[in-house]
């Protein structure tokens, strides 16, 4: 019997889906890794960073469902956020170097300030943040002491809910678009409203249908008692349609299959339910994009005798 440190969870055919619950201090390479020896896979990858100082929801793709991370279902994404006024970072976040000061704003301003971050907007991206220029990372570059002329992107956020307020402190919930950097929410939200602001906290507590309440703690995945999900949960809302053993075999092969389903795409599922592909519509069939499974291995054709 496995002693409890060297337990590994069972991974199901074809891969599966891992919630987990990050916590602040490590990477998601870092939880990639833990993730990677805990279930004894060589692909493990997730669906969207999260800051090394941010907690909350990072999905785990382990297996052959790396392959679907262009097609999971996470809009939107949802954030618990803390926000202080008095100072802005060089990072946008409270792990950063103090760059400017100013009074905190009256609260008529912050609401007038949070009207005009809502909707499709500009933003300019953090100076320490993933984006490149010229193949170079920004974060890379600040580091060296030598910024990236980082250029505004569209981003879309659906909405504030104001949770709390204090003298220089805003508790606030962001629904938005993956891609919109909270951080720079909280610099823009000082600089509209006259004062200056970083982030003090932030914690991804939804993805699409996945809610945090629902992952796993890191502990739980070294210890292999992590609950993996099936294939089908990453592309819940996909049209489905079930193949006979025979439609299975036509689509392991990359061939397509008659849709009798609508939809522009589809999750193709075998006989017992299982995801073996996302497929696109051409005409009147499914043209499978991503295959899951492996065509039935054919028999060794037999030596021909002389007689």
């Amino acid at each position: 019997m496995r002693a409890a440190k060297d337990r590994v969870t069972e991974l199901p055919r074809g891969g599966a889906l891992l919630p987990v619950d990050k916590p602040a201090g490590i990477t998601s390479h870092d939880v990639v890794a833990i993730a990677r020896r805990a279930l004894n896979a060589r692909r493990v990858g997730h669906t969207g960073t999260l800051d090394p100082f941010a907690t909350g929801l990072l999905i785990l793709l382990v297996g052959r469902a790396t392959r679907l991370a262009p097609y999971v279902d996470g809009e939107p994404k949802v954030y618990d956020a803390s926000i202080r006024f008095g100072a802005e970072m060089d990072t946008d976040d409270a792990t950063g170097t103090v760059i400017r000061t100013a009074p905190p704003p009256e609260p008529a301003r912050v609401r007038e300030a949070i009207a005009r971050l809502t909707g499709e907007i500009e933003q300019l991206p953090p100076a320490f943040s993933a984006k490149q220029v010229g193949g170079r990372r920004a974060h890379a570059a600040a580091r060296a002491g030598q910024p990236l002329a980082l250029r505004p992107v569209p981003v879309r956020v659906h909405g504030w809910e104001i949770r709390d307020t204090r003298s220089d402190e805003l508790d606030v919930t962001i629904t938005c678009a993956g891609g919109t950097y909270v951080r720079a929410l909280a610099r823009d939200l000082g600089r509209l409203t006259g004062s200056a602001a970083h982030l003090t906290l932030l914690r991804r507590i939804r993805s699409g249908p996945f809610d945090v309440a629902g992952a796993a703690s890191l502990d739980a995945v070294r210890e292999g008692r992590a609950t993996l999900l099936p294939l089908l949960t990453a592309v819940a809302s996909l049209p489905r349609q079930a193949l006979d053993p025979a439609g299975v075999e036509v689509v392991a092969t990359g061939r397509p299959v008659p849709a009798t389903v609508a939809g522009e795409r589809g999750a193709l599922l075998d006989d017992e339910g299982a995801l073996i592909a996302i497929a696109d519509r051409r005409d009147d069939d499914w043209q499978p994009v991503v295959v899951l499974r492996d065509p039935a291995a054919r028999p060794a054709m037999p030596h021909a005798v002389s007689p």
